[in-house]
């Protein structure tokens, strides 16, 4: 623990209340307020125990750093950063910035740190070798002669807006770049951000999208743009994200215009456009406000598309965007439902919110990381399969095999999804290619033959237990279903589902009538034909006398005798999945 005179550096964990507590109230005397943090140091007397400095940090910021005007001139806060520079260094961030109050400059320049930008109330500051430095770089091997340009965009997700403001600015200048925000504090992740905008502005010729960084509208130069807080520290952070573009981000690209499209609606990106029309031309950059594309009156916005996405109304929320956006639709659809079903809390057997079923080898946290890591193969599907013409098998099968890879990897072996793997991956390829092809009122009758027909071309498995349990006792397996198109999945359980909507515990409900028609393979593997049969009469016994307890006690049950409805868990996650392509 190091040592400086008659105090100690600390770590405060902020998990723990009285901790978090203390440090709200240090930084409060100080007119700071708590962020969120990985890590945070207080120094402290060490016969009092009293806490007169703090500071710690998030990914490779400093931020919060505070110290009582007795140790001020002191040094304690070099040594209080140097500190956060070590438990930095172990964690792997050797290049590490600070979003700080102007009259702290001295303390970290002296610790090799150099001002990146500034305002009146905030500078950002950095250490390292590498850094903006080479962003610049890759911002400088990007630049072409003439005219430039650049919009800075979120894309979350990437709208018919977004697109016609590109298209906009593209005719007024000899080159436009597009630079998409690398923050991941969005629906979208910053990878699939890139790659929307890319595949929208793939026709125009003079356009170069360019990946984001830490330099411009992130966590270290904007973070209020990420809780929509307008307030005294969010326009010091506009007035130092302008800076850091004024004399960094645009003279690499030669840009001498920035582009943007009005703002009637949020307060805090109405107030970032109005400080640039008053800052960027003082370094010689114009700002051209451009209108907002409008449909029906209102403009198209992500946020809209956003509320859509998760009120269920997919059809409403494709008119708004370009087709090359919608496979990232339907795949964030996918994980969204094994969320909602992995969140459906109580379930019998299985893990949820409040226990981990019948498992022993898996819960909430490792389901979780599952999930996370088969985003990217559900968003991989669904790009290839946005065609008229169907993915060939061979290359669904291997793409398969490496997402299987890839969740065992995350969850160190455990098979959290590979059932989810096989039936949502059929999902979400028949439905972009469905929706490549046909309008609302085809879409289920082609989305089912579409399913039937990749099924129909994939080879069995000799070595899984639910080829033996067909075998043995005349079920119908994961393979032989898919062959079928889903029929009962749509015309039961989705309608059950669809007809319900009213009744709080729909989700609960159909999940019942699931597990009351489907012989789940998973459960007769686990306990026997028998018993998987008398838990399909219990659940329907349970559907028509509907409690919470009688769930509750179901799902005791099922921990004793080891039953997991796996199967069933597959069909209610489907369910949830095809809800939003129902006309609502």
């Amino acid at each position: 623990m190091p040592m400086f005179n008659n105090y100690d550096i600390v770590e405060m964990p902020l998990s723990v209340k009285r901790n978090r507590t203390t440090v709200e109230n240090f930084l409060a005397t100080n007119g700071l307020r708590l962020d969120d943090m990985d890590y945070y140091a207080a120094v402290v007397d060490r016969e009092s125990y009293k806490m007169l400095a703090g500071g710690g940090f998030k990914d490779d910021i400093i931020k919060c750093i505070a110290v009582d005007d007795s140790l001020r001139g002191t040094g304690m806060s070099q040594q209080l950063i140097s500190h956060l520079l070590s438990q930095m260094s172990a964690q792997g961030h050797n290049n590490v910035k600070v979003f700080t109050k102007p009259g702290n400059a001295d303390i970290f320049e002296s610790l090799g740190f150099k001002t990146l930008g500034k305002s009146s109330k905030a500078l950002l500051l950095e250490n390292g070798m590498t850094g903006l430095s080479s962003y610049i770089n890759y911002l400088k091997s990007l630049r072409r002669n003439g005219m430039n340009g650049i919009i800075v965009m979120n894309a979350n997700p990437f709208t018919l807006g977004h697109q016609y403001l590109v298209e906009e600015a593209a005719k007024q200048v000899d080159n436009l770049y597009v630079i998409v925000v690398a923050e991941d504090k969005s629906l979208f992740t910053s990878e699939e951000r890139l790659a929307m905008v890319k595949a929208g502005c793939a026709h125009l010729d003079n356009v170069t999208v360019c990946h984001g960084s830490s330099y411009i509208i992130s966590a270290a130069t904007f973070p209020s743009y990420f809780i929509k807080q307008a307030s005294d520290a969010a326009n010091a952070q506009i007035e130092l994200d302008l800076d850091i573009t004024a004399r960094h981000i645009a003279p690499a690209l030669g840009a001498t215009v920035r582009f943007v499209g009005t703002e009637p609606g949020d307060e805090l990106t109405h107030s970032y456009n109005e400080a640039m029309k008053s800052t960027l031309p003082q370094y010689g950059i114009k700002v051209v406000e451009l209108p907002r594309l409008e449909m029906e009156r209102r403009p198209v916005s992500a946020s809209v598309v956003r509320k859509m996405l998760n009120n269920g109304n997919l059809w409403e929320a494709k008119d708004l965007v370009p087709g090359t956006t919608l496979p990232y639709l339907v795949a964030w659809l996918a994980t969204n439902a094994l969320k909602q079903e992995l969140d459906l809390t109580p379930k019998p057997g299985l893990v949820d919110t409040h226990d981990n079923g019948a498992h022993s080898d898996m819960d909430y946290d490792i389901m979780s990381k599952s999930i996370n890591t088969l985003r990217s193969f559900f968003t991989k599907l669904a790009v290839i399969s946005y065609s008229k013409t169907l993915p060939e098998t061979s290359l669904l099968i291997s793409m398969g095999i490496e997402a299987e890879k890839d969740m065992l990897n995350a969850t160190n072996g455990v098979n959290t999804h590979r059932g989810a793997l096989f039936s949502m991956g059929l999902a979400v390829v028949a439905a972009c290619h469905t929706l490549a092809k046909v309008e609302i009122d085809g879409f289920f009758d082609c989305w089912s033959n579409s399913v039937a027909t990749i099924a129909s071309l994939m080879p069995g498995s000799s070595k899984s237990h639910g080829v033996n349990i067909k075998e043995k006792y005349n079920v119908t397996g994961a393979l032989d279903f898919a062959r079928s198109g889903y029929s009962v999945l749509i015309n039961d359980w989705l309608k059950y589902y669809v007809n319900n909507q009213a009744d709080e515990a729909v989700k609960h409900k159909t999940l019942l009538l699931i597990m009351s028609m489907l012989d789940d393979t998973n459960v007769i593997h686990r306990v026997g034909f028998d018993r998987a049969q008398k838990m399909k009469e219990d659940s329907l016994h349970l559907l028509e006398n509907f409690s919470i307890e009688g769930l509750e006690q179901m799902n005791r049950l099922f921990i004793e005798q080891n039953i997991s409805p796996g199967g069933a868990a597959d069909m209610i996650a489907l369910t949830f999945f095809l809800f939003p392509f129902i006309i609502q």
